[in-house]
């Protein structure tokens, strides 16, 4: 190379000599542009398909009345996980308050570093005492907190026996572990009973099930699961999101309600519902478990601590639930009324005695459409479709709160009433 060559090249400027090729580039902007076509028509089709899930922004505080923007005035809510209404109790507000006072905005640190607070220990002494167990892991939600379980308690010499449509959550968990993977028919004891005798030459057996399954209301048969478990020496998990607080004479989740809970071993749950609304989720159970899960749980390890404003809300919501069982028993009635005066009406409700009320639709464009229709008339809800649920099976999700009045309620169902005829649901 001549020598002017090279020092023109070295006196180039650097951003000429870095500066990728014209060929390069188009190559990049092809590859964006391609993903960009896929995405694309795959967005399309959702919406085509009428699945599409469009977010309401609400302008106010959660509650059984909301402001929803573009609609005007009051609007009754009735899909929020709210069922004990504590998500805007003054006490739990408070709570809050000073907890971000005394405590601050965040930790900015996971647990055994620097993120553990006196308050995080506290409500995990709370939550043992509610459930009744040994001991308590506090987690970002409970997403984590079955992210965070099987891969820890599980090894490749285990089995996890599942049920079929149990939260996507559990199945995402299960996916972590190297257990082995047997998954029985929806609440099918019989075909449970198979997969046990199946796994009898594994270390341990974990069966695991949601208590209450959220997108039909329907609750685990848990005393055969229990007895079943028993018989063939396997353990007994259950998530608890849409139980705990509520179920039960106490509100302490459907294996009290069901006369199991000293037989159920593992219970998760969640801060983000009945219990203040928030965020957090949690597991309880035998301490050895609950130490191993501090260990090497990797989502509790890996993750921020719960914020102390929501610990402080969470914790005033299970002092109300173990100092009175007056706000868990109240939901029962309402939810019955709501049950009842929709099959009067005509509508296919599906589970039975608990706050989801499934309105039966099955085409997932009807459900949407009949939704937007209820807003117009004062009332949000929320069509379901797939892959939230199967195809064929969409649904609009009504959820009952104890804060709901009994004129909440017969002004919901009027409106159902008066959208299921525009829509021929109902004569």
């Amino acid at each position: 190379m001549p020598l002017r060559t090279v020092v023109r090249y070295l006196s180039a400027p650097i951003r000429y000599i870095l500066r990728p090729s014209t060929t390069t580039s188009n190559r990049g902007y092809a590859a964006i542009a391609e993903a960009r076509s896929v995405l694309e028509h795959e967005l399309e089709t959702i919406r085509t398909g009428g699945t599409w899930k469009g977010e309401r922004i609400i302008t106010s505080k959660q509650g059984p009345h909301i402001n929803v923007d573009g609609s005007r005035g009051d609007i009754l809510n009735f899909c929020a996980n709210n069922y004990l209404g504590l998500s805007s109790h003054p006490q739990v507000v408070e709570a809050g308050i000073e907890a971000l006072q005394k405590y601050g905005a965040g930790l900015s640190s996971v647990r055994f570093i620097c993120g553990t607070q006196d308050i995080h220990k506290d409500l995990e002494q709370k939550l043992a005492q509610f459930h009744e167990r040994e001991d308590c892991i506090l987690y970002a939600s409970c997403f984590d907190a079955n992210a965070g379980l099987f891969e820890v308690l599980l090894g490749p010499d285990d089995a996890v026996l599942s049920d079929e449509l149990n939260h996507a959550s559990i199945i995402d968990g299960i996916r972590l572990c190297r257990a082995k993977r047997f998954r029985y028919k929806h609440m099918d004891l019989n075909d449970l009973e198979t997969q046990l005798k199946e796994s009898q030459s594994s270390r341990l057996r974990l069966v695991v099930t949601d208590g209450v399954f959220s997108m039909d209301g329907d609750m685990a048969p848990l005393k055969g699961i229990c007895d079943l478990a028993e018989q063939y020496g396997a353990m007994v998990f259950i998530d608890e999101c849409h139980a705990t607080g509520f179920m039960g004479p106490r509100g302490r989740g459907t294996d009290e309600l069901l006369g199991v809970m000293d037989r159920v071993h593992i219970v998760n749950s969640t801060l983000g519902k009945a219990l203040g609304g928030a965020a957090g989720g949690y597991t309880v159970g035998p301490k050895p478990l609950i130490d191993l899960l501090r260990q090497r749980s990797r989502p509790y390890l890996f993750s921020n601590s719960l914020p102390p404003p929501v610990v402080g809300c969470a914790t005033r919501a299970v002092e109300l639930l173990l100092a009175s069982n007056e706000i868990a028993q109240s939901v029962g009635d309402k939810t019955m009324r709501f049950r009842n005066k929709m099959t009067e009406a005509g509508f296919t409700i599906s589970g039975s005695d608990h706050p989801i009320c499934p309105v039966m639709l099955g085409d997932a464009r009807l459900a949407s459409l009949m939704a937007d229709d209820m807003l117009k008339l004062g009332v949000y809800v929320i069509g379901f479709s797939y892959p939230v649920v199967p195809k064929g099976k969409a649904r609009i999700r009504v959820q009952i709160s104890a804060a709901h009045t009994d004129q909440d309620i017969d002004h919901a169902v009027d409106a159902f009433i008066q959208t299921g005829r525009k829509h021929g649901v109902v004569s």
